[in-house]
């Protein structure tokens, strides 16, 4: 799978797992897609796959970097136009 793929992919399971907001968009948190089992079987790399959609402006989240554990209760934002 490329990173676009990848990205995509990721909006999949965000949406699969996460809250639909009132603006369109779904919030979920890094432990819940961290620890998902059909999430961990697709990515190789997480952390590498939510950096690439950070940097093109589908998602948001505080920081640059998350980790297992330290970082669970952070919440990942799908922006509704991605």
């Amino acid at each position: 799978m490329n990173v676009d793929e990848e990205i995509d992919q990721l909006k999949e399971e965000i949406k699969r797992l996460g809250y639909k907001q009132t603006d369109g968009s779904y919030k979920v948190t890094f432990g819940v897609l961290f620890h998902d089992d059909r999430c961990a079987n697709i990515f190789e790399a997480l952390v590498g796959t939510l950096r690439a959609a950070k940097k093109r402006k589908i998602l948001t989240y505080d920081g640059q970097l998350l980790l297992q554990g330290v970082h669970d209760n952070v919440e990942i934002v799908l922006k509704s136009i991605a």
